[in-house]
């Protein structure tokens, strides 16, 4: 596979991740998302898949598209996996609620090329 295939192909992932997290946060309250581990288990695993493929984008491709924030994603998803006891709840749910709706647009743009 040509890397700029392999790029696609986890913008594509990135892109059903972020569905996903729009999905499952649809309709949900604050409250709801800190009082229901099975949903907030939902979300940190979407947005540890998003930045697991984010990571694995060319970062000659990641410095093309700068309206991505690639550093934030992958960031985020570093400390899911590797600080899972500092999570800040309140931080996952202003990526989901205040982020993720615009990455989702940007990401669509990027597969429509």
């Amino acid at each position: 596979m040509k890397p700029e295939e392999k790029n696609l192909a986890y913008i594509w992932d990135m892109y059903n991740e972020t569905k996903q997290i729009i999905e499952f946060t649809t309709g949900v309250t604050y409250s709801e998302f800190v009082n229901n581990k099975l949903i907030r288990y939902a979300i940190e695993r979407s947005l540890l898949i998003l930045g697991e493929a984010a990571n694995h984008v060319s970062y000659q491709f990641q410095e093309e598209h700068s309206e991505i924030p690639w550093h934030q994603i992958i960031g985020q998803r570093n400390v899911l996996a590797h600080e899972y006891g500092d999570i800040k709840v309140d931080r996952i749910w202003v990526t989901v609620t205040k982020n993720i709706s615009e990455l989702l647009k940007n990401l669509e743009k990027l597969l429509e090329t």
